[in-house]
């Protein structure tokens, strides 16, 4: 099991497009893996963060959400310890 960081701010160029969600979404899929503990960062907007920690709820074993205001907020953590 690895900490994969994801910057969703990557994602897009000047803004982020709701036409583009399932592309966002199979990117932040492939980049997050299977079983892995996955941090979100970046500048991007909500309902981006929203439906990534969705689509990544049960691929991932734990998400968390990274950002220099709040520091780490803990999302979900499926891990056993």
């Amino acid at each position: 099991m690895a900490e994969i960081t994801i910057d969703l701010s990557t994602f897009y160029n000047s803004n982020a497009k709701l036409s583009e969600l399932d592309s966002y979404i199979q990117k932040a899929k492939a980049l997050a893996g299977d079983g892995n503990d996955v941090v979100l960062t970046g500048q991007a907007p909500v309902w981006l963060y929203l439906k990534i920690a969705h689509a990544l709820h049960g691929k991932t074993r734990k998400l968390i959400y990274r950002s220099p205001v709040t520091g780490d907020v803990v999302i979900f953590d499926h891990s056993p310890e």
